[in-house]
């Protein structure tokens, strides 16, 4: 979307470049710590040496955390306030192992090419994930030649993507994988070099998929997005990252082709997802047992899956969707999904994850995150199946990219971070404390001598938004005209508490009350209130009273809740004419950030609360 010879942005503060910082110092070093005890790099290693070992994991695709731990580190490394510990030492080790376990005809993972394993490549592209694989190295060898200048994993990317056209391309077997992920990194791949081969591809994958290529096992070809073409689909479904990445290929393909079919797809499978199945934390998916999106209004919160993994590949359907669009609404999705689903993911130390998020812990729950036995509660420092902290690295990494884009003498700014941002002569500070507070203040450092336009986005939850003064309408508000430096532009976004309801038909929640201020959900953890949390109950002018303040560096929200007299025992009690849920007395609670949850005893927490009846 950007072009022209000069585009960058910067972090400089707030909490986006705090997470930056934490990347950075902590969550980098761990997970290169996790990855050399886990075997994945010996996993490279015993290609040469068996000696080293056996194939250590359960999975085939492991080189992956490898390959997005890569594409953040691509990032960092070359850093002039100094890169993470260990950061380039592990980058050059690990590409020198890719260079060396890559087989002639350019095919690279570390399972299928184990000599004692029993799979042989290319033998089972349902779980194999071996296009997966690929997509994952390309887009870490895009990120590395165009950060670092550094082309050893373009050459060895584009091997493995040659051979892939060679044998799946418009003469080939006609296949897909049973992991969509490979077709937007295609397109990056197209992009960047401009080989039209690598575009052909991308778009005959999202072709193929729903036309019976697939051998299916275990589950059904709706997991796999495969039981109609893509653009047949009447809904989001399935696995829910399988789904999100096959839709952010597609848009892709669309950006590149123009093709009008796959946007209209696009945005009805779109506006589907956003009415009838995402949590209000962004989070895409609510069952476990195949970690699907499920049926419309299915969102439990207790069982909520919402795999971080999926919040990722929704951010990055979303802003490819605006991309294509240039709506902002896209972008207030991002948005959620970036404060709360994909937030939440990550401890506050940086050292631990979430694997699913769910919006309600009861008192007396005993699984662990990612579904394995032992181990901690609430966030763990590693799974066998670890794709998503390293997802989380590369996402933040990135953080960035998708503040703003320039197109058309326009430069938008998406999202709001302290941040410098250059577009072809036109350089704006941003000053902002968001999502803490909503002032947001753009200083004009740079401008040129010709006319430009600056649009800000509104988000939809701001409806009383001022603009220098004046009040703007949701979407983006553009100003326009000859800039002089010093220029300013300041931006009020109203931040008071929101009470949210939920549609009637989610069952799971009707009646019940959230919380939200600016971007952030809120949630009640049980250390916040003395009373137990599933007696609380909320109305909405409790919530419009609630008072903001500081603690440990972010804003609670405190107001007062109602408590509901001891239930009754029976499971299925008769109900009489008598009104429910009314309070008996009221407590101070507190408020915690809904990403911010799971960071101190593992106790009972909730976002959506009862609601006080008046009758």
């Amino acid at each position: 979307m950007s072009h022209g010879t000069e585009f960058s942005v910067e972090l400089t503060g707030g909490l986006l470049h705090d997470w930056q910082q934490r990347n950075r110092r902590a969550t980098i070093p761990h997970a290169i710590a996790e990855l050399r005890k886990a075997g994945n790099l010996e996993n490279l290693r015993r290609l040469a040496d068996p000696s080293v070992g056996p194939y250590r994991g359960r999975y085939p695709f492991l080189d992956t955390d490898l390959y997005k731990t890569l594409e953040g580190l691509a990032y960092e490394v070359d850093r002039e306030d100094g890169a993470p510990a260990g950061a380039r030492e592990f980058f050059d080790e690990v590409v020198e192992l890719l260079e060396q376990a890559q087989a002639d005809d350019g095919y690279l993972n570390s399972y299928f090419q184990d000599r004692d394993q029993p799979k042989q490549p290319w033998s089972d592209l349902g779980w194999g994930h071996e296009l997966y694989n690929l997509g994952h190295l390309i887009q870490a060898a895009v990120a590395a030649q165009r950060r670092l200048s550094d082309g050893r994993l373009l050459t060895i990317a584009r091997r493995f993507a040659d051979l892939v056209v060679r044998k799946y391309g418009v003469d080939g077997a006609e296949i897909v994988d049973g992991h969509p992920e490979v077709e937007m990194a295609l397109v990056e791949l197209y992009r960047e070099t401009g080989d039209e081969d690598y575009l052909t591809q991308a778009r005959l994958f999202v072709d193929r998929r729903g036309q019976g290529k697939l051998k299916h096992t275990i589950f059904p070809g709706e997991y796999f997005q495969d039981h109609v073409p893509f653009r047949e689909l009447p809904s989001v479904t399935g696995h829910a990252v399988r789904m999100a990445y096959l839709a952010a290929g597609a848009a892709d393909v669309h950006l590149e082709t123009g093709d009008p079919t796959l946007l209209a797809a696009l945005e009805r499978l779109w506006d589907d997802m956003v009415a009838t199945k995402l949590y209000l934390t962004g989070g895409l998916g609510s069952r476990h047992s195949d970690e699907a999106i499920g049926d419309r209004y299915e969102l439990p919160s207790e069982r909520a899956y919402a795999e971080t993994c999926a919040a990722i590949a929704t951010m990055q359907w979303a802003w490819r969707m605006f991309r294509a669009t240039g709506k902002a609404s896209y972008l207030d999705v991002y948005e959620t999904v970036l404060y709360n689903a994909y937030a939440v993911g990550l401890s506050a130390d940086g050292t631990a994850f979430f694997y699913d998020n769910p919006l309600q812990r009861r008192p007396d729950h005993e699984q662990r995150s990612g579904a394995e036995d032992g181990g901690e509660l609430l966030r763990r420092s590693w799974f066998g199946c670890p794709c998503c902290p390293p997802n989380i690295i590369r996402w933040m990494s990135e953080l960035q990219d998708h503040v703003a884009v320039a197109r058309d003498n326009v430069l938008y700014v998406g999202m709001y971070a302290g941040a410098r941002i250059t577009a072809d002569g036109l350089t704006v500070n941003v000053s902002t404390n968001y999502p803490w507070d909503g002032e947001i203040t753009l200083t004009v450092e740079d401008a040129p001598a010709e006319e430009r336009a600056i649009a800000l986005r509104i988000p939809r939850w701001a409806s009383e938004a001022q603009l220098d003064g004046q009040p703007v309408d949701i979407g983006w508000a553009v100003t326009k005209r000859n800039f002089k430096p010093g220029d300013v532009l300041r931006l009020t976004l109203p931040m008071g508490p929101r009470a949210h309801g939920s549609h009637p038909y989610l069952d799971a929640t009707r009646g019940a009350i959230a919380v939200a201020r600016g971007p952030l959900v809120y949630c009640v953890e049980q250390q916040d209130v003395e009373a137990p949390v599933d007696d609380l109950l909320l109305t909405p002018a409790a919530v419009h009273r609630a008072v903001a303040r500081e603690r440990d560096g972010h804003l609670v929200l405190e107001l007062t809740a109602g408590v509901a007299p001891a239930p009754a025992p029976e499971l299925y009690p008769v109900l009489t004419d008598q009104p429910q849920d009314s309070a008996s007395h009221e407590v101070p609670v507190t408020f915690t950030p809904y990403f911010l949850w799971g960071n101190r005893q593992a106790l009972a927490m909730r976002v959506w609360l009862r609601t006080e009846r008046d009758d």
